[in-house]
C-alpha cells in the first residue's frame, strides 16, 4: 500500500480562514507541509498558483492529488477523512447540523463583519497612505455589534461552546474571525465578558496552535500600537 503523503496547503496567516485551517492541523496533528502564499507579494496572482486555484485566492489544499478551496470546505472534509476527535464535526445528524448551521451563517455575517474592521483600520490606511474615516469605522462596529449580539444570544447561548458541550469547526472559524480587528490594535471583546471567557475556553481547548496561527496577527497588532 502506498503511503499516503502529508496534506499541503497554501496559506498566508495575514488571512482568518488560513488561520483556521493551520490551527485545525497543528491542533490535530494531521501530517501537513505549508506551502507560503504571501497575498502582500501578489504570489496568489502567479500563473503555477492561478493553475491549482483560477480564483487566485487563499487557503488551497491538496490532498494525494485532490484540490480543495475555501476554509469550510477545507475544514469539513479533514474533519471527515481524518482520524480526529469527533466533537470537530460531529457524526450525528442534528450535531452535524447546528456545526452546518453556525458555519452557512457565518459566511454572511461574523466573517465579513469582522473583516471590514481590519480592512477599514489597518488595510486601507497601507494601501492609501490615509487615516481610518472614523464615520465608515463606527459604522462598522455597530454592525459588528448587532453580529456580536447574535452570537452570544443564538449561537452560545448558555452554552461553553457555539454548538454546544464540545469545540467545533464553528467556534475555530468565528475565533480566527474575531481575532482579526486585533491586527490594527482593537479587542472587540473587551466589553463582552460572555465572548470572552468563550474565546477563553476556545484558546485554551486549541492549546499552543491558537498563539501559533495569530503570531503574525500579534506583530501587526504590536506595529499598530507602536505608532500610537
Amino acid at each position: 500500500m502506498a503511503t499516503r503523503k502529508a496534506v499541503e496547503v497554501y496559506l498566508d496567516l495575514l488571512s482568518q480562514p488560513c488561520r483556521a485551517v493551520q490551527i485545525f492541523l497543528r491542533c490535530t496533528t494531521i501530517p501537513h507541509t505549508v506551502k507560503p502564499v504571501a497575498l502582500r507579494k501578489g504570489e496568489n496572482k502567479t500563473s503555477e498558483f492561478t493553475k491549482l486555484n483560477p480564483m487566485q485566492k487563499v487557503p488551497v489544499m491538496v490532498d494525494n492529488g485532490f484540490v480543495l478551496t475555501e476554509s469550510d470546505a477545507i475544514l469539513k472534509y479533514l474533519a471527515t477523512n481524518y482520524d480526529v476527535p469527533e466533537h470537530w464535526y460531529p457524526r450525528h445528524p442534528e450535531r452535524r447540523a447546528k456545526v452546518n448551521e453556525y458555519t452557512a451563517w457565518h459566511q454572511t455575517n461574523t466573517r465579513p463583519h469582522a473583516a471590514k474592521v481590519f480592512i477599514l483600520e489597518v488595510l486601507m490606511p497601507r494601501m492609501t497612505g490615509q487615516p481610518a474615516e472614523p464615520t465608515r469605522v463606527q459604522k462598522a462596529l455597530v454592525e459588528l455589534s448587532g453580529t456580536l449580539d447574535k452570537l452570544e444570544d443564538m449561537f452560545l447561548k448558555r452554552q461553553p461552546f457555539l454548538c454546544g458541550d464540545d469545540i467545533s469547526l464553528a467556534d475555530l472559524l468565528a475565533v480566527c474571525e474575531i481575532m482579526q480587528p486585533l491586527g490594527g490594535g482593537r479587542d472587540i471583546l473587551q466589553d463582552r465578558p460572555k465572548l470572552l471567557s468563550w474565546k477563553s475556553r476556545v484558546q485554551s481547548a486549541l492549546t499552543d496552535s491558537f498563539d501559533e496561527g495569530h503570531a503574525v496577527l500579534y506583530r501587526l497588532r504590536d506595529k499598530s500600537k507602536a505608532k500610537l
